[in-house]
Formats: structure tokens, C-alpha cells, sequence
């Protein structure tokens, strides 16, 4: 059998321009015609990516002290749940505990043995009439050596005792 291979062309594209169909045949000799579909080249998006990628680059240090504030709201929910769960023992104990346990605080895993918790939490000072926790960072937020630490005591004053 010969067969003539003939291009599908419209009325909107010359002869130097390629046409936007292509004759396929099969193992059966039937002609399909596919549709070139317009779309972006490799390069073209690997330029925009890189471009993408500088732009994070430059805002990346403007949003650090922003990411540090983020993740120090754990510290201060973890201390305000551990300074609710002192205050229900004392009201039952007419004493403050120094064990987790006694009080129902469970610390979270840490992101260093490979949980999610950014801070350590510790119970301070224990008395009788009053107590002093402490939320240590163990991860240092935006790479200068300072660790994020928070404090909190009985009367729920809750203060950033160093700032990361």
C-alpha cells in the first residue's frame, strides 16, 4: 500500500508556519490527527522557578522574627495549661506539685527525638504557697545562638524571660 502523508492545514497558517495538527498513523494504517495543545517550554519554567526561589530568598529573613513569634505561642499555651492544671491541685491539695504526673501534664515529644514540641517545659520552684515553670526552647528559631525561654508563677504572670 503507498501512502501519502498529507498535513491538515487551516485557512489561518501559511505555508512557513507549522501547522497545529500532526497526522499519527497506527500498526493498522489509520490515520488519528492530534491537536498540539500550547503549553510552556522546560525553560521557560525553570526561569520562573529560579525567580521564585530568589523572591523567597529575600523575604525569608524579614519573615524569621515573625516565625519566632509563632512558635512561641506553644511555650505560652504549654505554660498556661500546666499553670490551670497547678492551680486545680492546689485548690484540691492546698499545696503546688512539682510532678507532672500528680498534675496530668504530659510533655509533648520534642522535635529533637523526633516529635513536634519546640519547648521543653519544667517545673521551676515548688512551695507550698507558690511555684515558677519554665518553657525552654530546644531549637534555636533563627539561627543566632539564643534560645527562646518563657517563665510563668502562680499568679499567672507569664513573661519572655529570654528572647530568641
Amino acid at each position: 500500500m503507498n501512502f501519502q502523508r498529507k498535513m491538515i492545514k487551516t485557512s489561518s497558517f501559511s505555508n512557513s508556519k507549522q501547522s497545529k495538527y500532526k497526522n499519527v498513523y497506527d500498526m493498522n494504517n489509520t490515520k488519528h490527527i492530534l491537536k498540539r495543545i500550547p503549553a510552556f517550554t522546560l525553560p521557560e519554567l525553570l526561569v520562573v522557578i529560579i525567580i521564585i526561589g530568589i523572591l523567597v530568598l529575600l523575604a525569608l529573613p524579614r519573615l524569621m522574627p515573625l516565625i519566632s513569634r509563632a512558635k512561641s505561642t506553644e511555650a505560652q499555651l504549654q505554660l498556661n495549661h500546666l499553670h490551670t492544671l497547678e492551680k486545680t491541685y492546689f485548690y484540691l491539695h492546698s499545696r503546688y506539685s512539682d510532678d507532672f504526673e500528680e498534675l496530668g501534664f504530659e510533655q509533648e515529644i520534642l522535635v529533637t527525638d523526633g516529635g513536634r514540641a519546640n519547648y521543653l517545659i519544667e517545673i521551676v520552684e515548688s512551695e507550698a504557697t507558690f511555684f515558677k515553670a519554665k518553657a525552654t526552647a530546644v531549637i534555636d528559631f533563627d539561627g543566632d545562638g539564643v534560645f527562646n525561654v518563657w517563665e510563668i508563677d502562680q499568679d499567672k504572670n507569664l513573661k519572655e524571660i529570654q528572647k530568641d
